[in-house]
């Protein structure tokens, strides 16, 4: 079966490409489709993220294992595309290059037999829209909050009574210290 995914940039212009690849292909091979088709050097790492319907970012699975013990980590190199996405799981979040975070939002789009008449080479850009900016889209993680959300009842007169709870522990003094450690 051949696999037809759109992966957009997560920036205001609209820029994706349409790729085909192998349903039996893993996540390793649509990472370097990915890389290919919007023009990065390939120099960076990256990683997929397992998402629901809402594109709530779930189980992370990098290019390389970055875990504590060797191999406990499951790789892009590890997960054949049909293991993961079908027809019911069509969504998949990409980052490339963690450092510039450039965010992909890629989607199964259609699933259709190989046709053994055309000799198409998968993987295989199918079609391009937007041009790449230079740098990565900045992500405003931040929600914007005011003092008075962040400090509204916020009573901050303490008194004497106030550090009662801290009489007997063995790591308070009355000069907020741990006069043990200084």
């Amino acid at each position: 079966m051949i696999y037809k995914f759109r992966a957009i940039l997560d920036a205001e212009e609209d820029i994706f490409r349409d790729i085909a690849i192998s349903d039996d292909n893993t996540l390793e091979d649509l990472h370097n489709a990915l890389v290919n088709a919007f023009g990065f050097d390939g120099s960076e790492g990256g990683s997929f993220f397992t998402c629901d319907e809402d594109w709530i970012q779930d189980e992370e699975i990098p290019l390389f294992d970055m875990g504590d013990v060797p191999g406990e980590q499951k790789t892009m190199a590890d997960i054949i595309l049909s293991e993961i996405l079908y027809e019911n799981q069509t969504k998949i979040l990409y980052v490339y290059d963690p450092f510039n975070m450039w965010t992909f939002f890629v989607e199964l789009a259609a699933v259709e037999k190989n046709d053994e008449s055309e000799e198409t080479e998968l993987p295989a850009l199918l079609f391009a829209h937007g041009v790449l900016p230079a740098e990565a889209p900045v992500k405003d993680f931040n929600a914007p909050i005011s003092n008075d959300d962040m400090f509204g009842d916020f009573d901050d007169d303490y008194d004497e009574e106030d550090f009662d709870m801290f009489e007997g522990d063995e790591n308070y003094s009355e000069n907020g210290y741990d006069d043990n450690l200084y």
